[in-house]
């Protein structure tokens, strides 16, 4: 693992921190990778409860390397294919992270970076942080990115930034969904702080059931096999043990043994 990827964790709480600030946070094949192996590494660990994606420097993620860029000018489609895939695997993997993931957004965002924050769970950004989809502008699509940032702004908002490559502002990144706060830098820490507490607070077993459950139920039609599914999903939540302890918990009046 390079300089280019910090990671620590305290009390539960694992931050993995682009630190690339001289080059905007942009990522090439190698970052991807790193970013990839973080992500696959934290998901195996049961002393976490929490991940907070952030970043060193004036801004977020500029997307791709410029270096990187002009290496793909010349790949072989078959080059791009593997290439492209290795973004995707490092996109899959931050969302299918089994733990709550936040991305710490305190400054501008660019295109592939907007893969990133989309994949994660939440996202908390700085209200002088901007964001583009600036692929068009040189030719390309957000191709492997777009299964995400629609996924967090709906098909409407994404045919217009996808189509215009319109910078947007902070308080626009929030209307659409693409972070869940905006506020002023000076207060990004204590409201990143205040959802990590919100999380610890709950259950490890049902915050990693509820995140499976949202995957398993958006988008599908409400019909029999799917109310079947759902009623299967809290008669297991009922008699799992954090739900046994949790119910009791409350019955008796007294803190559940996970904040114990």
């Amino acid at each position: 693992m390079s300089d280019h990827l910090l990671q620590g964790t305290d009390h539960g709480v694992h931050t993995i921190t682009l630190n690339r600030p001289d080059i905007r946070n942009a990522f090439d094949d190698m970052l991807i990778g790193e970013i990839h192996e973080a992500f696959d590494a934290v998901s195996r660990r049961t002393d976490v409860r929490c991940v907070v994606l952030a970043a060193n420097g004036p801004a977020f993620c500029a997307g791709g390397d410029l270096h990187w860029m002009r290496r793909m000018a010349d790949y072989t489609r078959e080059q791009n294919l593997a290439d492209a895939g290795g973004l995707a695997a490092m996109l899959r993997a931050i969302d299918q992270c089994p733990h709550p993931t936040l991305a710490r957004v305190q400054g501008d965002v660019f295109a592939g970076g907007l893969g990133l924050v989309s994949a994660c769970d939440m996202a908390v950004c700085a209200d002088s942080a901007t964001f583009c989809l600036s692929e068009v502008k040189i030719g390309l699509i957000p191709a492997t990115i777009s299964p995400y940032v629609v996924r967090a702004i709906g098909a409407r908002a994404s045919r217009r930034y996808f189509l215009t490559a319109e910078r947007f502002s902070a308080a626009e990144a929030h209307r659409i969904g693409l972070v869940h706060e905006s506020v002023p830098m000076e207060q990004l820490d204590a409201t990143v702080q205040a959802l990590i507490k919100i999380l610890l607070a709950n259950s490890p077993m049902a915050v990693q059931d509820a995140k499976r459950l949202v995957d398993s139920v958006a988008g599908q039609d409400i019909n029999e096999a799917l109310i079947a599914q759902t009623v299967a999903g809290i008669a297991d939540s009922r008699a799992s043990a954090d739900g046994k302890e949790g119910v009791q918990a409350f019955l008796d009046k007294r803190k559940p043994k996970w904040l114990l």
